[in-house]
């Protein structure tokens, strides 16, 4: 059987653990907190989660295993068969993550973690994160999904990214940035799945856990 490792407060392992939810995978969890002993870095080069266990060996990176399970397991694709639009939800996918969520992610310290970052960083972000919102615009179909009217990979990253990088704005900015876009509309549809359901359950229960581990 399939071993997810990583934490589910994590958006990469929750893109990871939807797609297999959606797809009808068999998996097994394990807990790793994105540590650096020696056998995580035989899994993970860089003790980052997820990674996955397989039984040929590991797989790190959230788009490498989200792309093995889709080989994998062809029976419920999150891929459509057009060589084109395949591409095309990839890119959507790549942009989601490459220039918003990697973007809003400089802030993530100050907005979550009682940290703080400087002045010259937020507003960078927001500079660059504004400028992906349009390009995201340009490409995000919301008809009902991102890639149209298939559930794919694409939604697999929006579902877990998108709400994120909003809290993320109102907690530095004071406003969603997002909130031009049919976002909000976009992941309460989303809700309504049973999968998105158990994945934000597990996520709010981790996130409690990990709350009182610290305040211990």
């Amino acid at each position: 059987m399939l071993v997810l490792c990583g934490f589910a407060v994590s958006n990469y392992y929750n893109k990871v653990k939807l797609a297999m939810l959606e797809k009808g995978v068999e998996f097994t969890e394990e807990l790793n907190l994105a540590s650096k002993d020696e056998q995580t870095l035989e899994a993970s080069p860089l003790g980052k989660v997820p990674f996955l266990r397989v039984p040929q060996g590991t797989l790190c990176e959230s788009q490498v295993i989200v792309e093995y399970l889709e080989d994998a397991y062809p029976q419920v694709p999150l891929l459509p068969a057009d060589p084109f639009e395949r591409a095309k939800v990839r890119e959507l996918v790549a942009f989601t993550e490459l220039h918003l969520e990697l973007v809003a992610r400089r802030v993530y310290p100050q907005a979550f973690f009682g940290g703080t970052v400087s002045q010259g960083t937020i507003d960078g972000a927001r500079r660059d994160l504004e400028r992906g919102i349009r390009g995201f615009e340009r490409l995000a179909k919301f008809a009902p999904f991102l890639a149209g009217e298939r559930f794919t990979l694409a939604d697999c990253a929006g579902a877990v990214h998108l709400p994120v990088i909003s809290l993320a704005c109102k907690a530095i900015w004071g406003e969603d940035l997002l909130a031009g876009l049919p976002v909000r509309d976009y992941v309460k549809r989303l809700g309504e799945r049973p999968t998105v359901q158990k994945v934000s359950a597990d996520r709010k229960a981790h996130t409690e856990l990990l709350a009182r581990t610290r305040a211990k």
